[in-house]
C-alpha cells in the first residue's frame, strides 16, 4: 500500500474472505482480468481525515481492478474533480494507484470492501463488512461522514449501532449522531445518477461544500 493507503488491521482485511460469494465472485474475475487487483479495496487517504467520504463497494471495472476506492470508472470523475474544486486533493483525477493522487482533510471508504455481483452486495455481505466500517469510524473519529447513497448512509448508522428510523436519508439531509460527529447524506455519484440529473454537478458540490465546512477542510470560505 501508499502511505495514503496505509491504515489500521483493524480497519480492513486485505485476505478477507468471510463473504463465501463474494470471495467465489472475486476469483472468477482474477481469472478472467489477471491485471486486476480483484480483492478488497483498502480505504484511501489520511487516517486522521476530519472529513470521511463513505461509497457502496469497489467497482468492476474501477476500484476493483486499481484497488483504489472511486477510481478508473465514470463513478470517480465527479467525486475526485469536486474535492480537487475544494483544496482536498492534490490532483483532479483519479486513474491509477500510482498516480501521485493525495487526498488533503479526507478520506474514502466503502461500506463494502468486494467487488458485489451486479455491484449489489446482499444484507449478510453487508452486515459482515460492517465490523470495519465499525473500527474506522470509532478509531479515526471523523467529524463529519458524506454517506453516498442509502446503502453508505444504512451501513453508517448500523455500525455506530444507530436506529436508521431516526436518520432518515435525503439528498442534503444532516443528521446528529451521539457522540460520533455529523453524517451529511448524498445521492451516489454513479453515472446512472448523473446521467439521469438525479444529481447535477452543482448538487453534488453543494453537499460536499458544505460536509467540507462542517468538518473545517478544504478552502470553504
Amino acid at each position: 500500500m501508499t502511505r495514503q493507503e496505509s491504515c489500521p488491521d483493524a480497519w480492513f482485511d486485505a485476505g478477507c474472505q468471510r463473504c463465501p460469494r463474494l470471495a467465489a465472485f472475486l476469483d472468477e474475475v482474477r481469472a478472467a482480468h489477471p491485471d486486476y487487483h480483484a480483492a478488497p479495496v483498502p480505504p484511501f487517504g489520511p487516517a486522521s481525515a476530519k472529513l470521511l467520504i463513505v461509497g457502496l463497494a469497489p467497482g468492476m471495472h474501477g476500484a476493483n481492478r486499481t484497488g483504489r476506492p472511486f477510481t478508473g470508472d465514470h463513478a470517480g470523475i465527479l467525486l475526485y474533480e469536486s474535492l480537487h474544486r475544494l483544496g482536498l486533493a492534490s490532483r483532479p483525477a483519479s486513474t491509477a494507484r500510482d498516480d501521485g493522487l493525495e487526498l488533503l482533510g479526507c478520506r474514502i471508504s466503502n461500506a463494502v470492501k468486494c467487488l458485489p455481483p451486479a455491484n449489489k452486495p446482499t444484507p449478510a455481505e453487508v452486515r459482515s463488512c460492517r465490523r470495519w466500517l465499525a473500527a474506522e469510524l470509532s478509531e479515526g473519529r471523523p467529524e463529519v461522514v458524506l454517506a453516498l447513497g442509502r446503502i453508505a448512509h444504512d451501513g453508517v448508522l448500523d455500525a455506530l449501532g444507530l436506529r436508521r428510523g431516526d436518520h432518515r436519508f435525503a439528498h442534503g439531509a444532516e443528521h446528529a449522531l451521539k457522540g460520533h460527529g455529523l453524517l451529511v447524506d448524498s445521492y451516489h455519484c454513479s453515472r446512472y445518477n448523473t446521467q439521469t440529473r438525479r444529481l447535477t454537478g452543482e448538487m453534488f458540490m453543494a453537499v460536499l461544500s458544505r460536509a467540507a465546512r462542517l468538518a473545517g477542510v478544504g478552502n470553504v470560505s
